[in-house]
């Protein structure tokens, strides 16, 4: 293996979002059927491709140098590594919930006792124990929605995005533990002693997420209409100008737009005047 050397989610809608951001980074990846591993074209970096909820203790235990999961997979295995970067996508909810017909609305209704299904044992009882409440907590793997259905449980403590599998099994939210998303994590000492390549991975990140939102815009204008474009087109900067060649009345801007104001935009280059206009897709920004 070379360069510094990565954990992924090897499965699932977490695996398909990291693998796209790393794409669209620059960091191509050929994954082969049934791989562990891959390395970026570039050679910089090899991935390893594992479960989710192993990837903290990969990080802490120097099996890799940098890792990709869900915060509250970070906070339930309590791996010594540090978040290093936030990447605004597998946002979710670790919730308390129970029975619909249940007389319990809130936490503190939770009476010692309660028997609490969940995959998070550890940010159950750390919770818990700050509330001052003795439950019992029992760790399943998987289906922690039918618990309470089924007599295992009074509450669950899960993860939830959109709250419709809970819906659906006749459960309400009555919690909230911890809010999550993905992020990028590191050791100590990797943040230390590879500080460069650490830089570098983030930066490329950061350009991709920078230009998910972005749209580039070129245009001919009228050159009397600069200062009006300028005010509501302004830009990293401000506009990019480039005279026309035989033409002293136009000029063509070059301009970085925000993705929701793209269409307001052409808009009021239209009513200056504006010609030729094209949007480019922006795969990368960086500052």
């Amino acid at each position: 293996m070379i360069g510094l050397k990565i954990a992924i989610p090897n499965k699932g809608r977490l695996s398909e979002d990291v693998f796209d951001l790393l794409q669209r980074a620059g960091l191509t990846i050929t994954k082969k059927e049934r791989s562990l591993y891959a390395s970026t074209h570039d050679g910089n970096y090899t991935v390893i491709f594992v479960r989710t909820q192993d990837i903290p203790n990969f990080v802490q235990d120097g099996v890799t140098d940098l890792g990709i999961t869900g915060f509250d997979v970070v906070q339930e295995t309590e791996a010594n590594v540090e978040s290093i970067l936030d990447l605004n996508f597998g946002h979710c909810k670790l919730i308390i919930a129970t029975k619909e017909e249940s007389p319990f609305d809130n936490v503190e209704d939770i009476p010692d006792g309660a028997k609490i299904a969940t995959s998070f044992p550890n940010l159950t009882k750390s919770f818990f124990d700050k509330l001052g409440k003795k439950v019992h907590i029992t760790e399943v793997s998987g289906a922690t929605e039918v618990t309470p259905q089924l007599g295992l449980a009074d509450i669950i403590v899960d993860i939830t995005s959109s709250g419709t599998t809970l819906k659906v099994n006749k459960l309400k939210i009555i919690g909230e533990i911890l809010k999550s998303q993905s992020v990028v994590i590191a050791r100590p000492d990797v943040l230390e002693n590879e500080e460069n390549q650490v830089k570098a991975f983030i930066r490329a990140l950061k350009s991709a997420m920078n230009a998910e939102e972005k749209k580039y815009l070129m245009a001919n204008i009228p050159k009397a209409a600069l200062d009006q474009v300028k005010i509501f087109l302004p830009g990293l900067n401000s506009p990019t100008v480039i005279g026309l060649l035989g033409n002293e009345e136009m000029v063509a801007i070059h301009v970085v737009v925000e993705k929701k104001q793209i269409y307001d935009s052409i808009d009021k280059l239209k009513q200056l005047g504006a010609t030729g206009i094209l949007i480019l897709t922006v795969d990368q920004m960086i500052p």
